[in-house]
């Protein structure tokens, strides 16, 4: 590392909080070590407080490109200069390109899920997805599942804040792709049943399974389970969730986060270096 690092060194990061636990730097500086590229990726830990003058700093430090990752995907965009068509649809923002001072935002979490089924060979394009949530992250995926041609898509949420966006979603696919959207309340147990028993995938897209709830289920039961359902979170700290625990106990076949996080940053890596990111390397790199 030490090796690379000179005077025309340009930045690259990632800003959330908590943070110490990303495999994005890794993941971004292996890509450029193998590549001989002129960056280091860094992780910046910023509070909620901090963000405005996070984006102004990192903008005057003339930093090329940074992830954004919780709790700012909603709302780092009102710092930026552009955002966008797919950022504006989804209402969330995972990356940032700075072309000489302008700051243009987009998202590749959507693209990065769908790459890591195919990375698996699972195939869900014209089936049936359901999915919990509707952050950022569920919003993307939701999105890009819709415009690749998954023919249905039920999305279950609490009725608390988030519920006007998954609402939005909902419309926005409906009206714009050839995909059918549903929306139902998480605490509808029995449409949650019916609805992942017609489904050929169902994806936590919640923070359910880390931090303050590992060992914790987004689902009641174990009995929403069988052994034909592909079973996938967007968590990957803890590598498997009591959810993917639980499925793989049922011989479900199961994919955590971290194919997400490989090609959603392999996306962003593109568009900062014009490289494609060597995902074997990475792989390596990440224990894969």
């Amino acid at each position: 590392m030490e090796k690379r690092i000179t005077g025309h060194t340009e930045l690259l990061g990632l800003i959330a909080t908590p943070i110490r636990h990303s495999k994005s730097p890794t993941m971004h500086n292996a890509a450029c070590q193998e590549l001989g590229l002129d960056y280091a990726y860094l992780a910046f830990d910023i509070q909620p407080e901090q963000l405005e003058d996070a984006v102004k700093g990192l903008k005057a430090l003339n930093v090329r490109g940074w992830n954004v990752s919780m709790p700012y995907k909603t709302t780092i965009g009102q710092y930026l200069d552009r955002i966008s068509p797919i950022a504006q649809m989804c209402g969330a923002i995972n990356t940032v390109i700075n072309d000489q001072g302008v700051l243009t935002g987009t998202i590749t979490d959507g693209t990065g899920y769908m790459e890591s089924l195919k990375d698996q060979g699972i195939d869900i394009i014209g089936k049936k997805m359901t999915i919990v949530g509707a952050g950022g992250a569920a919003t993307a995926i939701v999105m890009q599942a819709a415009m690749d041609g998954v023919k249905e898509i039920s999305i279950f949420n609490r009725k608390d804040p988030s519920w006007q966006r998954a609402q939005l979603n909902v419309s926005i696919i409906n009206e714009q792709t050839d995909c059918h959207a549903q929306l139902f309340d998480l605490d509808d147990t029995d449409a949650l049943r019916q609805e992942i028993n017609s489904s050929a995938i169902f994806t936590n897209a919640t923070n359910v399974g880390m931090g303050n709830f590992v060992g914790k289920m987004v689902l009641p039961d174990t009995s929403y389970l069988r052994k034909d359902l592909i079973v996938s979170d967007v968590i990957y700290m803890p590598e498997k969730t009591k959810l993917l625990e639980e499925a793989e106990k049922m011989g479900c076949q199961t994919i955590n986060g971290l194919g997400m996080m490989l090609f959603q940053g392999a996306a962003s890596f593109r568009l900062w270096t014009g490289k494609d990111m060597p995902i074997d390397v990475v792989k390596k790199a990440l224990n894969f």
